[in-house]
């Protein structure tokens, strides 16, 4: 059988990019050689030589996380090209990335989002009417950005100030969130029309860290990942659904994790990841596992999956 030939995008130029080398690094080492050659591309300084390549390329492998990555703009560019990709398209691409807008379909497909206001960077801000609005805490988050750069949990309106300032260095355009106190879960999808829930994960940052932020994330030893997670059978199942509504609600295409807290009995979608973290210790990758499918498996899952769409 003859190799496909395989364009393996990472690196870019976004606050992610060392997430994204690193990604790259490890997904390049598992794909399978008897089946694919691989070319290496990184965004920042390749993608005339990516043009230049374009008829001879099968199908990409996005590993890019954040802004010109994951929102829609390499994956416009890829079309143009006639190059089959994982994952969604510019439109959920875009959609994904944009917490607004993702929010406001969630809402529209019946999941349960937390309550918030929308500031652009010259408003005049209230933070006694934040408070009475939302309650405290408050999450002040950027609309724009991923792997949780920029959030901030506030506890009082006094800190509400510093921490849409932290906020609007990575986006024109913030959120400010009821915090929702629960369990962290996070659901993994597989597929284009018929889709596959991935066993739910719980994520529990230690105590040094408030939420799953950036160096909860990315920092060995400071999280503990429970897959499955501790929930009985029917909040799996209402967990999964939610993954699965919620892929489809902002048009994801081949895979998708989205993340949830576990309040009340009550699932509270907050964002969907469109390229989840893809090293063999990422969340969907451990889904993947549980599953029983190995991190090579998933791969040739995804490139299978970029061909079908």
């Amino acid at each position: 059988m003859k190799k496909m030939t395989i364009a393996l995008l990472s690196g870019g130029i976004s606050s992610e990019r060392d997430v994204s080398i690193a990604s790259g690094n490890q997904v390049y080492e598992a794909l399978n050689r008897e089946k694919y050659d691989i070319v290496r591309y990184d965004p920042k300084s390749d993608l005339p030589r990516l043009i230049e390549d374009a008829p001879k390329i099968d199908a990409a492998l996005i590993i890019l996380h954040g802004p010109f990555g994951e929102d829609g703009t390499v994956q416009g560019l890829l079309d143009l090209l006639k190059i089959p990709y994982q994952g969604a398209g510019v439109l959920g691409s875009a959609i994904g990335m944009n917490k607004i807008a993702s929010k406001q379909l969630y809402e529209k497909s019946g999941l349960r989002i937390p309550a918030d206001m929308v500031f652009k960077r010259n408003d005049v801000l209230d933070p006694d009417d934040c408070a009475d609005r939302l309650g405290l805490p408050l999450v002040v988050k950027p609309v724009g950005s991923g792997s949780s750069v920029g959030i901030s949990i506030v506890k009082s309106t006094d800190a509400l100030k510093d921490a849409m300032d932290k906020a609007f260095v990575e986006d024109d355009e913030i959120l400010v969130e009821t915090f929702i106190k629960g369990i962290e879960l996070t659901g993994g999808v597989i597929g284009n029309e018929t889709l596959q829930a991935l066993p739910i994960i719980e994520i529990i940052p230690d105590d040094s860290h408030e939420f799953f932020d950036y160096d909860a994330k990315y920092t060995a030893g400071v999280t503990q990942e429970i897959c499955p997670a501790r929930i009985d059978d029917a909040m799996t199942e209402k967990a999964q659904a939610c993954a699965k509504k919620a892929h489809r609600a902002i048009f994801c295409k081949g895979y998708s994790r989205t993340d949830m807290i576990l309040m009340d009995e009550e699932i509270y979608v907050l964002e969907t990841n469109t390229i989840p973290g893809m090293t063999p210790t990422s969340l969907l990758p451990q889904a993947a596992e549980a599953a029983g499918i190995s991190f090579s498996e998933l791969l040739d899952r995804l490139i299978e999956l970029s061909l079908e769409k």
